[in-house]
């Protein structure tokens, strides 16, 4: 490799030197374009190659770190020359993040991972044929302006968080900021785990108004999402589309399209604009993110539970599985044992108003190691973004009631109130209703599950009002808010997009052969698919589509949501409506260093004793739950416990 050492005054001290490094024609440009335009700063590294050659980069950094000046690399990859991303000593961001956010927001990445696996070393050596001098001469150019911002004044560097492409031969230039991604291998930096990180302290969180519950957080901030998280080449969100969908509008954030799971692990925005839609998909993306795995912090306490039991939560309390389930084949969770180890992060207790571990599995639902798969299904269900601490929790907290309120409405077959949708003071909501009616044919029903917390939670049903054989039979969703309008609003807004997609997916064939075996539901789109047979309906009848119904007016009444001026009051009243009945709620901070870029928290609540939402039949997790059994009980609907046989047998309906 060729080394040039630019000196632009006399000096003997190595930090202010200019050295760029490497061979072939755009060295030759890079070291013209430097001599003439280097002016008196300090030092820098530029290391340059006329392939797709990264080889270079570790000695390169460590070189940079030892003179403490920032770096810069400049390679040619398939039809592109790529300057940057600028590196400096002690910060992250780094060419592999840029190459991991690349890969990820690739479709083609896995075969492009096998390309390089078999003819990577000819690619870092053979020279692209597509340089021509005023590619060249425009590459050096770029890179003179950057090397002189870099040591004059490093935040206007345009490669600072941002890699910058340029067409071969048209030398057209694009620029593509990037986040540093902090489980990045080179220069990911996350502070170890420990009880630390599971403290609350409620700060102060004022209300512009008691009837507010989210601040700080997206609203008239879209640009600014789209503009940080949003990018085809490096984004946290490879793309964002939105179209109308069921009469309204409907966004998704779509991430690491090679790599992710499934769809619905994507970020999804409904609303009544499309602003708003879009906004939200970007945020559900980020609290996606945040959920998978832990990116602020390493775990560090890998225990058995019998040696930590003192201050720890009990998996067996989150509801497991028969003991004789885990020996089913292909089944993929270990069972528990207190004397195995198993991996813990720190949370806090509102019950015992302490840090307490929780096994990792629980607080991330991301794919685990083999020798430790956790104990049953989770997913994000309770993970949520907010614009301070305490709205992460209550939304945390809000989708754990929503969850809990559906799935034991389901399971206990609890026969909840209707709700007469043309009571609503939001005129928005009959509206949406009748939408349904107009564009899809579909009588649209509304069911008040309130469970002893008093949580305005809402079963939304869509039924075919013309009863069509080519048709989905129904559909049904759910929403929660402290204000029940709003969550009413929220699910009838869920519904019509879901609804839409639902008919034009619909297989008669599928459908029938899920309502058969109720072991062949093992994803989460095979639920609703089943509830869209006619020969499914008859397990609904529990719900009542005749009769009397409530107003949103009395739904509110029974809720009796006290008026707070400070949103810490509200996580306050809602999290001890759950210990008054002995339910413990546990919150884990799962703020990702992506979303506190924009100034957001996201937290993963934990009701222990709560039905868990789960997708797959197999997997549901009732077993060790013994609050569900009492639900018809305590809610005045039954004068005794269910016995375990009494549980309703089949999968539930939800997506």
């Amino acid at each position: 490799m060729t080394e040039a050492t630019i000196t632009p005054v006399p000096s003997t001290a190595g930090p202010d030197r200019v050295t760029v490094l490497g061979e072939g024609r755009l060295h030759t440009a890079i070291r013209a374009a430097l001599a003439s335009a280097v002016a008196p700063g300090g030092g820098a590294i530029v290391v340059v190659s006329d392939a797709d050659d990264v080889r270079p980069y570790p000695a390169v950094a460590r070189r940079a770190a030892e003179r403490d000046v920032p770096w810069l690399p400049v390679r040619v990859e398939a039809g592109w020359a790529l300057v940057g991303p600028a590196v400096r000593p002690s910060r992250p961001g780094c060419p592999t993040c840029v190459a991991r956010r690349r890969a990820g927001n690739r479709p083609d990445a896995r075969a492009r991972d096998a390309l390089r696996a078999k003819w990577g070393d000819t690619l870092d050596c053979r020279p692209t044929s597509l340089l021509t001098p005023l590619v060249s001469r425009t590459v050096a150019a770029l890179v003179a302006d950057e090397v002189h911002r870099l040591r004059r004044d490093p935040g206007s560097a345009r490669t600072a968080g941002a890699l910058l492409r340029v067409r071969l031969p048209t030398a057209e230039v694009r620029r593509h900021t990037f986040l540093p991604d902090p489980l990045c291998p080179d220069c990911g930096a996350r502070q170890d785990d420990g009880p630390h990180a599971g403290l609350y302290v409620p700060r102060s969180a004022p209300k512009p108004d008691p009837g507010t519950y989210r601040i700080g957080g997206i609203t008239g901030r879209e640009a600014e999402l789209e503009r940080r998280f949003v990018d085809a080449e490096t984004g946290i969100v490879q793309a964002l589309v939105a179209q109308e969908r069921g009469g309204g509008p409907m966004a998704v954030a779509r991430l690491s399209p090679a790599r992710t799971e499934h769809e619905s692990h994507h970020g999804y925005g409904r609303s009544d604009d499309f602003a708003s839609a879009r906004a939200t998909a970007v945020a559900e993306a980020l609290e996606r993110i945040a959920g998978i795995h832990p990116r602020s912090r390493r775990t560090t306490v890998r225990a058995a539970y019998e040696d930590v039991a003192d201050h720890a939560l009990d998996p067996r309390t989150l509801g497991l599985y028969p003991d004789d389930r885990y020996d089913q084949p292909g089944f993929l969770f270990t069972r528990f044992a207190p004397e195995r180890p198993t991996t813990w992060v720190w949370a806090y207790s509102f019950g015992r108003d302490a840090p307490v571990l929780v096994p990792e599995s629980y607080a991330f639902f991301g794919p685990r190691p083999r020798d430790d798969l956790g104990f049953a299904y989770e997913c994000s269900n309770g993970c949520a973004l907010g614009g301070h601490p305490a709205e992460a929790i209550l939304y945390g907290l809000l989708e754990v009631a929503e969850r809990d309120a559906a799935l034991a409405t389901w399971y206990a077959r609890i026969p909840v109130p209707r709700v007469d949708l043309g009571s609503a003071a939001d005129r928005r909501i009959p509206m949406l209703a009748q939408r349904v009616r107009d564009r899809l044919g579909y009588d649209v029903h509304a069911f008040a599950a309130l469970m002893e917390q008093r949580v305005p939670v809402f079963w939304v049903m869509a039924v075919d009002a013309l009863d069509r054989p080519d048709r989905p039979r129904a559909l049904c969703g759910s929403a929660s808010h402290l204000d029940p309008e709003r969550a009413l609003r929220r699910a009838l807004e869920d519904l019509g997009p879901m609804l839409a997609s639902h008919v034009e997916r619909y297989d008669p064939a599928s459908s029938a052969r899920l309502v058969t075996d109720s072991d062949q539901v093992r994803l989460l789109e095979h639920h609703p698919l089943t509830y869209a047979h006619p020969d499914a309906f008859g397990r609904l009848g529990f719900l009542s589509l005749e009769g009397p119904a409530l107003t949103t007016a009395e739904v509110a009444a029974r809720a009796a949501w006290p008026e707070h001026d400070d949103l810490c009051a509200d996580v306050a009243e809602l999290a001890g409506r759950y210990l008054a009945g002995g339910l413990d709620v546990i919150a884990v901070d799962i703020t990702s260093p992506e979303a506190r870029a924009c100034g957001m928290h996201a937290a993963k609540v934990i009701v222990p004793g709560t039905v868990p939402m789960t997708f797959g039949h197999r997997y549901r997790r009732l077993h060790g739950l013994p609050r569900l059994p009492g639900l018809p009980r305590i809610l005045g609907h039954r004068d005794r416990d269910l016995r375990p046989e009494e549980l309703n047998p089949y999968p539930h309906p939800f997506p």
